[in-house]
């Protein structure tokens, strides 16, 4: 039988925007309702992950969790995006060793403020930052508190840097490059971009476009991503758990998937003695 929720992982190709790959997964699972848990650029490749049907509920719950990056640095110009696709804005020599980057990466251990890019998806008094940039308005570039948990030098050469990054969620690596590439006493963009995990999710676990136009992908289920017991419910129970009420359950589990005559009802959470309702389904 054809699913009608799910979450499905995919290794987004370069030139493909976020609402590419969702337009090619509402396309083949025959719903509108799809979403996502992050938005890719469409330079950057890697782990996207898209939910459908009812799971659309846990994109927020998904959202938050961290991320790893493989990134690259083309050292000695700025540009009005941040990256390799913008308009040239500013040059600059640079003479760095390995030992300077080495320090430098490490400098950003730990929780930072990030000013977002300009040409982002973030809204201020209503409107998108990049509406702003398209339309050369000025604006005050909102200032964010991320954490970078690990930052690993992979390469260094021909006026390139290649590194791993592990961060927190909101997290811009386009913005992260300019503020190494400024401590670091030069100017530099994003080249390359590849987001090779999401919290659980990892870039081997994860489908190509092709795979999906060809209907032969993963479809993953709450069961695989969260640590949830399944808990099948009584008639009473169930009436209750459809209604959106608290219910005492004698279990010990964070978080109950209730379910009715093998039917995902909602997703439970505990608090003290009750189990709540988080998710419904």
């Amino acid at each position: 039988m054809k699913k009608t929720n799910g979450i499905i992982l995919v290794d987004k190709p370069v030139n493909y925007t976020s609402r590419d790959v969702v337009n090619v997964i509402s396309k083949v699972v025959g719903t509108k309702k799809v979403g996502h848990t992050g938005t890719l650029d469409p330079l950057a490749t890697g782990v996207m992950v898209v939910l459908f049907g009812k799971y659309t509920k846990l994109v927020e719950m998904l959202s938050s969790l961290d991320k790893e990056y493989i990134a690259e640095i083309k050292l000695g110009i700025e540009t009005d995006t941040l990256d390799i696709t913008g308009n040239v804005t500013k040059r600059k020599d640079f003479k760095i060793s390995k030992e300077d980057i080495l320090r430098v990466l490490d400098s950003f251990k730990g929780k930072y403020k990030m000013e977002v890019p300009k040409y982002s998806a973030i809204k201020v008094k209503g409107k998108k930052l990049y509406e702003y940039a398209r339309n050369n308005e000025e604006v005050i570039l909102p200032i964010k508190e991320v954490e970078i948990y690990d930052l690993e030098l992979l390469e260094y050469k021909d006026g390139y840097i290649k590194f791993r990054a592990y961060v927190s969620k909101g997290t811009y690596i386009r913005s992260l490059i300019r503020d190494i590439c400024k401590r670091l006493n030069t100017v530099g963009v994003m080249q390359e971009l590849r987001r090779t995990k999401q919290g659980i999710f990892k870039i081997e676990d994860t489908n190509t476009i092709e795979d999906i136009r060809n209907n032969s992908f993963k479809i993953w289920d709450i069961n695989d991503i969260l640590d949830v017991l399944e808990y099948q419910l009584n008639e009473e129970e169930y009436l209750k758990v459809k209604n959106g009420s608290k219910i005492i359950i004698l279990e010990n589990s964070n978080y109950l998937l209730m379910k009715y005559l093998d039917k995902d009802i909602a997703l439970y959470k505990k608090e003290d003695n009750y189990y709540k309702p988080f998710i419904m389904l």
